[in-house]
């Protein structure tokens, strides 16, 4: 329920394989959610439904869907799951779904345009120009809407309006100060009730590390050497340069207070231990669309130069990537 009384509305912006995942379990679960899409996608999701195949089970939802936010209204939660870099331009479009009493959920790679908000000390309200250039999200927004999301489920969109959920269902929800508020409890039961985990975290920021330790090594590591995951995690040469970039970005993230509850190797082997995985950046660059580099990569070089912590590996992975992307056009 919302402050009105009223059903709670949800909208879901960039409904692609994890928007996709998550709107089908919102939507079968009895939620009032739409979907904000483009292109054959949406046709397919107007025409047919959400189709989501997981191991267990086979279900097509009829869902709200349209490439037109303003179609939708003003809604209680805006869930963002576009790249990182695609957020900035889609700013002003979202517009028409946020209102005085909406709150933006951030579900989106690497290190969070919000990051400085409310974390106390002198960088407190500190702008990362590599995930909000121009500071569109922190003037348009606003970082008092936002309540932060580490997104844990791997999925892909195997054809227009049809996803296939791989692997986890876990949304880890979090206030930039810490506090266990209305709104993120208020979410996580509507997730709960989904068939979803959605723990609600004192200190976000310690998962939003852990995760990002993977995908800024693995991610660019697999674009530069084709390798899956099991590969790239086991071959004694890229291990060591993976192991070298995790430990310059755990001095910067130790340097900014987070903890770690696993070492270096434990997170490379978890790694290992998904098998033969591409990463989303590979999945990307054979696609022909924009990686993200500078969410993943760039953004760990621009904490360490804000804390003064030299990056000799991530400057060189960050190099080396960066031209391959140019390359690949």
């Amino acid at each position: 329920m919302t402050k009105g009384g009223g059903v709670m509305k949800i909208c879901i912006f960039g409904a692609g394989a994890i928007g996709g995942y998550l709107g089908a379990k919102l939507a079968t679960a009895g939620a009032d959610v739409s979907l904000v899409a483009r292109g054959p996608h949406l046709a397919a999701i107007r025409q047919n439904g959400l189709r989501l195949i997981e191991e267990e089970s086979d279900t097509t939802v009829p869902v709200t869907a349209s490439d037109t936010p303003s179609e939708l209204g003003e809604q209680d939660y805006v869930i963002v799951t576009l790249k990182a870099h695609s957020v900035p331009p889609a700013v002003d479009g979202m517009m028409p779904l946020i209102g005085d009493h909406t709150t933006i959920v951030s579900g989106v790679n690497g290190v969070p345009w919000w990051y400085f908000h409310k974390i106390g000390g002198p960088l407190e309200g500190t702008r990362l120009k590599s995930v909000d250039p121009n500071d569109t999200q922190w003037n348009g927004f606003g970082p008092d809407k936002v309540l932060g999301c580490v997104v844990y489920p791997a999925a892909e969109v195997v054809a227009p309006g049809v996803v296939r959920h791989i692997e986890g269902n876990r949304f880890s929800l979090g206030e930039p100060d810490g506090a266990k508020s209305d709104r993120a409890v208020a979410l996580s039961k509507v997730f709960t009730n989904a068939g979803l985990k959605a723990p609600v975290r004192p200190k976000l920021r310690n998962e939003i590390w852990v995760k990002l330790w993977g995908n800024l090594s693995f991610n660019p590591i697999s674009v530069l050497t084709l390798a899956t995951l099991d590969v790239l995690c086991t071959n004694p040469g890229t291990r060591a340069v993976a192991r070298a970039m995790m430990v310059e970005a755990q001095e910067i993230a130790e340097c900014l207070g987070v903890k770690f509850p696993i070492d270096v190797e434990r997170r490379i082997d978890g790694g290992a231990a998904v098998g033969a995985h591409r990463t989303s950046m590979l999945q990307d660059l054979r696609a022909g669309r924009p990686m993200e580099i500078d969410a993943l990569v760039g953004s760990v070089q621009e904490l360490g130069r804000i804390t003064g912590i030299a990056t000799p590996t991530i400057d060189t992975v960050l190099g080396l990537i960066k031209l391959r992307a140019q390359v690949a056009g």
